[in-house]
C-alpha cells in the first residue's frame, strides 16, 4: 500500500499543479495536518533536480504561513475556549507558569520543532496560545523551516539519484521509519508539553 503511494506520489511530482499542491500541504502541516511536506518535496526535487531550490522556497514560505495561521489559532481560540475551561478546574495559575517557562526558550523550541520531525503544527499553536513574541516566532520559523526544506532540497540536489535508488531499494524500512518518527514526535508532546 505504501509503495503504491510512493509510486503515486512521483508521478504526481511531475504534474504541472505539483508546486500548488506542495504549498497547499506546506501550509496546512504548519497548523493541522499530521502529514510533512517532505511527503511531496522529496519526490518533486528526485523528478526535477533543477527545481530544487524553487520547491525549497515553495514549502517554506507556505510553511512559514502555514505556522502564522497555527499561531493565530492558538492566539485567539485560548481567550474564547481555552483559558475559560483552565480557570473552571482551577488550571489558570499553573498555565501561566508554563506559558511563562515556553516564552522564555520560546525562540529555540520553535526552532528546534522547525527542523526535526516533532509536530510543528503544535509548537505553532502553542507559540499563540503563550502568545510568544510574533518577530521572534518569525524569525524562529523562517531560519527553522528554511534550513530545513532548503537543506532537504540540496541533498537532494547533489545526491539525488543515488538517494533515489536507496529509496526504491529500501522503501519498506524506510516507511517504518518514517512512521515511527512521527508517532515519536507526538509522543514527545506528551512529555514536553
Amino acid at each position: 500500500m505504501l509503495r503504491r503511494a510512493y509510486d503515486k506520489m512521483m508521478d504526481l511530482a511531475t504534474h504541472r499543479n505539483a508546486p500548488w499542491a506542495l504549498a497547499g500541504v506546506s501550509f496546512i502541516e504548519s497548523s493541522v495536518f499530521p502529514i510533512p511536506p517532505d511527503v511531496m518535496l522529496i519526490p518533486m526535487v528526485l523528478a526535477d533536480r533543477r527545481k530544487a531550490w524553487l520547491y525549497a522556497a515553495i514549502a517554506t514560505i507556505a510553511s512559514v504561513l502555514g505556522g502564522i495561521f497555527g499561531y493565530i489559532i492558538g492566539y485567539f481560540l485560548f481567550d474564547t475556549i481555552g483559558q475559560p475551561i483552565l480557570n473552571f478546574y482551577g488550571y489558570g495559575e499553573k498555565f501561566e507558569d508554563f506559558a511563562a517557562r515556553y516564552n522564555d526558550y520560546g525562540a529555540w523550541i520553535v526552532f528546534i520543532a522547525g527542523v526535526t520531525p516533532f509536530p510543528y503544527k503544535v509548537i505553532t499553536i502553542a507559540s499563540g496560545v503563550t502568545q510568544l513574541n510574533f518577530f521572534v516566532f518569525m524569525l524562529a520559523s523562517i531560519a527553522a523551516r528554511g534550513i530545513r526544506f532548503f537543506v532537504l532540497a540540496g541533498l537532494l540536489y547533489w545526491f539525488g539519484p543515488p538517494i533515489k535508488s536507496f529509496i526504491d531499494k529500501y522503501f519498506g524500512p524506510l516507511s517504518v521509519l518514517f512512521v515511527v518518527l512521527l508517532i515519536g514526535g507526538f509522543v514527545l508532546i506528551k512529555y514536553v508539553m
